[in-house]
């Protein structure tokens, strides 16, 4: 009915159209609490957690949209999201309002049936987190609590906001002053308690996990992932354990271990599982000379929900220093394996195995390849461990490997559909050069943490790139977690897919890297529907029921790590600014056409910088730029070979003088010299001409 969301501002950032929601809203907004969600089932026309149920499933058990009427699918709603960057949450709906989180945590409230903003709530973040952030300044979602909606910003707050008008009811800082840490992902809360980790193992940080009441922000436990100092004795006898594993003087470099993303809750075990990330900085020479463990790194860590006391933990990846984070989706279910139910938690974390573990114990159950490998060679099933390639643990020689640091499986979201028995998730074949940088010094905050060479031995290292961007591969699997095998897969031309959702009606959605939201056959893979929305919808599609009327919602912009990715291809077609999707049977909105087709590659005009100034620009850009632009400037979050001619007149204001703070491309001048943004863009300006030439040549 509604073609387009008005938007209307408040001084302040905060939109509150209080007669608007006493006229739609329940009495009781967002009333959730532990016996609803135990019992979400019961309201399958609700999506009131990240990942609709406390199982984590992103299974929909509405069938209304089904595989025989799912052609009939069209828009019922949009709204544009008044940001230009990455869009990953999946939105709540609850009682007929949808919430909605977008970059830099602004959230905002929806009528469900129509798209008519409600309110909206700016907090305000800090723009300078922003270049702590590796991945873009996303947000995976938001939870809620009688009455109020949750949500943890990039710089560091976990606020209450009041679902009935958007005002903040309480807001914690939950970050240590020391390191250098940012939040991405979703809070979780359950029996009163509100869960969140947070990111930053790339800048040199020490990870834990934290719950606070959900009622008044007290912090009530805290769970790190890292050892500390030993002389300051640990904070519990799990890391007295964790301590044993590691080498040399580790806290003095953090360690990382972030809980950036996956965690999870049992309350039939009441147990909380956490998805630890990687170590800091990624070359265990650094992190921990002489080897080890390491735990809890890249690892599964249960939780006792109420105390936060150690149970178990189960490492996917001992001794990681690949970017193999265990931070990906864990999905429970009871599952019949060798004649009897098991209750498991399944995971396909970067590595590239797909495990089910028993979540009573963390016994490993089964684990095996979804894509090809050679960093490993399989699981040993006496214990648990991968059978690491030798050379594998690399040095001062590069050496390519496959899955690279995006992983077989990144962030976004996989689905479990009990009706077929599949997981749903986007694969990549992916391969890259690690190699260590022997000049390796730290500064927490700085990007370049990662301790990898971006110099030395540069031409091995570009022809590893060369290498991997002919031989990538990625694709979305269904997989037989009982099996251990995959049943159907769908191909796509490059990286970029978003995550999925599973529906009763025997249905997978998913957006495509080709620019397109999809609906598949959940037993056969079949494509029985696909719409073009202008956009990449990376984040996971949510399904929900209002009036007798089943929708599909989707968060649909472009950005995040993969369009960080040292090998993503440029989309090669324009992208709108990013909205939020929602469709239904007979939907008739439209989207409004392309203002423009983007920008496009126009030669510079040569720079009179000499070549040891050049390549001085190389490096400069290698250490501080690459991460969010892409190596050798392909791609990333903003393609700078791309650049206007009117960008190139103000590089230096954007650079040094921070003209684009606003937009998250804050001032470098406490990292690089004017001289050496100079270099940069001198360099710049070469990658843009060759590329200019090539394709001049090439016609």
């Amino acid at each position: 009915m509604t073609t387009r969301v008005r938007k209307t501002l408040l001084a302040g950032g905060m939109l509150v159209a209080a007669a608007c929601v006493a006229a739609t809203a329940p009495l009781s907004p967002a009333r959730v609490d532990q016996a609803r969600m135990i019992a979400a089932d019961r309201s399958p026309g609700e999506w009131m957690g990240p990942g609709r149920t406390y199982d984590e499933q992103r299974y929909s058990p509405l069938d209304q949209i089904d595989a025989a009427n799912v052609a009939r699918l069209g828009l019922a709603w949009y709204a544009d999201l008044p940001v230009d960057r990455g869009v990953e949450a999946s939105p709540i709906v609850i009682d007929g309002v949808l919430y909605n989180i977008e970059p830099w945590n602004v959230t905002v409230a929806y009528d469900a049936r129509t798209g008519r903003e409600l309110w909206r709530f700016d907090p305000k973040v800090d723009r300078d987190k922003g270049r702590l952030a590796c991945c873009d300044i996303v947000s995976r979602g938001l939870a809620a609590w009688k009455g109020k909606i949750l949500i943890a910003t990039l710089d560091g707050r976990l606020i209450a906001i009041d679902a009935r008008t958007g005002r903040p009811v309480w807001n914690v800082n939950t970050l240590e002053p020391v390191w250098p840490y940012t939040i991405t992902g979703a809070p979780r809360v359950f029996d009163g308690k509100v869960l969140i980790g947070n990111a930053g193992a790339e800048g040199a940080a020490r990870g834990y996990v934290t719950a606070y009441d959900a009622e008044t922000g007290r912090q009530l436990w805290r769970f790190h992932t890292v050892p500390g100092d030993p002389a300051k004795g640990q904070e519990n006898k799990a890391l007295e354990m964790a301590a044993k594993t590691w080498k040399g003087e580790w806290w003095k470099r953090g360690g990382g271990g972030t809980v950036w993303d996956s965690i999870v809750y049992d309350p039939k075990l009441d147990l909380v599982y956490i998805g630890v990330g990687n170590g800091g900085p990624w070359a265990q020479r650094y992190r921990s000379p002489g080897g080890g463990d390491n735990l809890f790194l890249s690892s599964i860590v249960a939780l006792k929900a109420k105390t936060g006391d150690y149970v178990w933990h189960y490492q996917t990846t001992p001794g990681d220093e690949w970017d193999f984070t265990a931070t990906q989706s864990m999905i429970l279910a009871d599952l019949k394996i060798g004649g009897r139910i098991r209750q498991v938690l399944m995971q396909a974390p970067k590595n590239g195995f797909f495990y089910v573990l028993d979540r009573a114990t963390g016994e490993l159950i089964s684990a095996e390849p979804y894509v090809a490998m050679n960093w490993a060679n399989g699981i040993d099933p006496k214990t648990g461990r991968p059978n690491v390639n030798p050379e594998a643990r690399y040095g001062e020689v590069p050496v390519l490997l496959t899955p690279g640091a995006g992983g077989g499986h990144n962030w976004n979201p996989m689905a479990y559909s009990p009706k077929t028995g599949l997981a749903y998730f986007p694969v990549t074949e992916m391969y890259m050069a690690y190699s260590v940088n022997p000049d390796f010094k730290q500064t927490p905050g700085n990007m370049s943490q990662l301790a990898l060479s971006t110099t030395g031995y540069e031409l091995t290292r570009k022809a590893a790139a060369e290498y991997a961007a002919q031989h990538n591969k990625t694709w979305l699997t269904a997989w037989d977690p009982v099996a251990q095998k995959e049943r159907w897969r769908i191909p796509y031309p490059q990286r970029g897919s978003g995550g999925l959702l599973a529906t009763a009606g025997n249905l997978v959605f998913q957006g495509t890297v080709n620019g397109t939201f999809a609906a598949y056959r959940a037993d056969t893979g079949d494509r029985l529907w696909e719409t073009p929305v202008q956009q990449v919808p990376i984040a996971a599609p949510i399904s929900y029921m209002v009036d007798g009327v089943q929708y599909v919602a989707v968060n649909a912009g472009w950005g995040g790590g993969l369009a960080h990715s040292t090998t993503a291809k440029s989309l090669g077609f324009p992208l709108s600014a990013p909205r939020l999707l929602v469709f239904r049977l007979g939907g008739t909105a439209k989207l409004p056409p392309l203002a423009d087709e983007g920008p496009r590659l126009v030669r510079p005009a040569d720079s009179k910088a000499d070549a040891a100034t050049i390549a001085r620009g190389e490096k400069l850009y290698a250490d501080n730029c690459a991460t969010c632009h892409g190596e050798q400037a392909r791609g990333g979050v903003k393609d700078l070979r791309l650049m206007s001619p009117a960008t190139h007149d103000e590089f230096m204001d954007i650079v040094i003088g921070g003209k684009r703070r606003e937009k998250g491309m804050v001032s470098f001048a406490d990292i690089i010299s004017p001289d050496d943004a100079k270099a940069i863009h001198a360099w710049l300006i070469r990658r843009a001409n060759q590329d200019w030439d090539a394709i001049v040549a090439n016609k």
